[in-house]
């Protein structure tokens, strides 16, 4: 397989690994297992014979019997099941495939499928992978930690299971996306896959079929709440804090009442941010850079309508914002450019109980008091369209169908390309359809979605959609992050990959592209944005390493999957 860059030398040396294990305890440590591909030395070596068959795989035998079994299920979560299994064998291989077959089996790593998998997370259990922390063992909490052999964790991430994606609360099948976000920071960004640590936070759950299922694995209460809840998260950060004090902590598909607050109160306590906030909002930035780029248009000219006001909403608003102020626009302009239509309508500044991190974005009422609504007190997005005429469209609100033909159509009669995002997940939470949206837009709408979408065909054009995935950032900001072990992060490091990604999109190449590049590129480019995350940490004084070459930091640290060489301990 080619490397994805510097490709005149070998950038991944054999390491060496000593190891005590033999037999089958050998073969059943997914980092050192090679299984078919263990040389007769080996097996001399470490008592595998009649272990394994006697045919001795190459590496590129390997893949192609993995991938050709891949293919041989039919149905999402088979296919889901049969990686997870791989990991969890031989997790060299796993990844190995993964790489040579990113675009065909990111969907059963990640997005949907993961999301599938959580609703029936505990009929699928079988290997462990990360650690559950409940609340009913708070008082064993460091002693929890201290079970975990790993004792060089580079990077965690962490959830709750209180709203995972579109689903909502799906309790301890929350673990299914620490750690397939994990496996995108190996696969993409080049972690090392032991130095990473999937946590699952069980403090109860509220969905009532979990909390009558007998089969449920989680704690079967009611959620935790209030100071309990604060409490056990500040427990949590200190026990990581003193286990691992230069570890990366993402915060991951928490609530709208506790992601925010999370973020504000532990961001300088600890190295951490929110993917669901910042990842998303990073990602979301860069598709609308690369879009104005291709229309050759600034934010100056734009106005824009986001349909949901709650972390995701608010975070793609404020590194929008962020953007526009470094295009010379002052605050309170970039402000007045946004219409965020939330639960109660669009937010002015009139609108009662309004959550006050909405409070900036809201639309002075005197600006929309005259339009023409149906329901008095509430402004549709819908009358927001016909009234502010917004020039991009954003939708975060797991409430499909909101995007409507006559909403399209209305966008497309003041503006020659309008850009579209529906960007909730899963597939079935999106607010519309993307072969829709072109159609309704006779080809011209600019759109990405938040799960993948097929190729669309209109009038004998092929019109790629690009997926507004976190993918695209994490993994990249990760690496700068780790490789520089900066003490904090910052939303500039995020408005730079942002900056970055948006370079890469091949609609600046053709305009009827995608908004993101294949993922078959976005090693390389996460190789980029850790370069740049690793200088604005060194230039901001928070990085704690003696190199000061961010390049050099970043490729000392990226990991290529390959087996290392094993020596007998003695």
């Amino acid at each position: 397989m080619a490397v994805d860059y510097m490709e005149d030398k070998d950038p991944y040396p054999s390491d060496v690994v000593e190891t005590s294990l033999r037999g089958q305890a050998l073969l059943h440590t997914p980092l050192l297992n090679r299984g078919t591909a263990f040389t007769l030395e080996e097996r001399d070596l470490f008592g595998l014979h009649g272990l394994l068959p006697p045919h001795i795989s190459s590496m590129e035998q390997q893949i192609q019997r993995r991938h050709e079994n891949f293919l041989s299920h039919t149905k999402g979560i088979n296919k889901y099941l049969f990686l997870k299994h791989l990991q969890d064998r031989n997790e060299v291989l796993f990844y190995r495939v993964a790489l040579e077959y990113c675009e065909e089996v990111l969907p059963f790593i990640y997005t949907p499928t993961v999301g599938d998998a959580s609703l029936v997370y505990s009929n699928l259990y079988s290997e462990n992978r990360g650690v559950y922390i409940s609340y009913d063992l708070k008082d064993r909490m460091e002693a929890i930690l201290d079970n975990v052999p790993n004792k060089d964790v580079e990077a965690i991430v962490v959830t709750d299971g209180s709203r995972i994606l579109g689903l909502g609360d799906v309790g301890v099948g929350g673990m299914t996306i620490p750690i397939g976000k994990l496996s995108l920071y190996t696969l993409f960004g080049g972690i090392h896959p032991g130095k990473t640590l999937p946590i699952m936070l069980d403090v109860g759950t509220n969905n009532p079929q979990l909390l009558a299922d007998p089969l449920y694995l989680g704690s079967q209460h009611p959620r935790i709440k209030g100071k309990e809840y604060d409490d056990f998260i500040e427990q949590f950060v200190q026990a990581i804090k003193k286990r691992y004090p230069k570890v990366l902590l993402q915060w991951e598909d928490f609530s709208k009442e506790h992601a925010r607050p999370l973020l504000e109160r532990y961001r300088n306590t600890i190295c951490s941010f929110n993917d669901d906030i910042q990842g998303t909002a990073a990602v979301a930035l860069s598709a609308v850079l690369a879009a104005l780029k291709c229309v050759k248009s600034r934010f100056t000219e734009q106005k824009i309508a986001i349909l949901g006001g709650g972390s995701a909403g608010l975070g793609i608003a404020n590194y929008i914002a962020d953007a526009m102020k470094l295009e010379g626009m002052s605050e309170k302009e970039a402000y007045s450019k946004f219409f965020i239509v939330d639960i109660k309508g669009l937010i002015h500044d009139k609108l009662e109980d309004c959550d006050p991190n909405q409070l900036k974005f809201a639309q002075p009422y005197s600006q929309v008091k005259d339009w023409k609504v149906k329901k008095p007190g509430f402004i549709s997005l819908e009358e927001v369209i016909e009234n502010a005429k917004p020039t991009i469209l954003l939708g975060v609100s797991t409430q499909p169908n909101t995007f409507t033909k006559q909403m399209v159509e209305k966008m497309c009669s003041y503006t020659k390309r309008p850009i579209i995002f529906p960007l909730s997940n899963p597939t079935s939470r999106q607010e519309a359809n993307p072969k829709d949206l072109i159609f309704w837009s006779q080809g011209e709408a600019i759109v990405a979605t938040g799960s993948p979408s097929s190729t669309i065909e209109y009038h004998q054009t092929k019109i790629p959609i690009g997926q507004c995935n976190n993918v695209y950032i994490f993994p990249g900001v990760g690496l700068g992050i780790i490789a520089s072990k900066t003490t904090r992060v910052t939303d500039e490091m995020f408005l730079k990959a942002a900056n970055v990604l948006s370079d890469h999109s091949p609609i600046l190449k053709n305009p009827k592209g995608s908004l993101f590049p294949a993922l078959r590129d976005l090693r390389a480019i996460a190789r980029k944005i850790g370069i740049e995350i690793a200088s604005i940490a060194i230039k901001q004084g928070l990085a704690q390493v003696k190199e000061k070459d961010p390049e050099k930091l970043v490729d000392n640290t990226i990991w290529y999957p390959h087996y290392p060489t094993l020596k007998r301990k003695r």
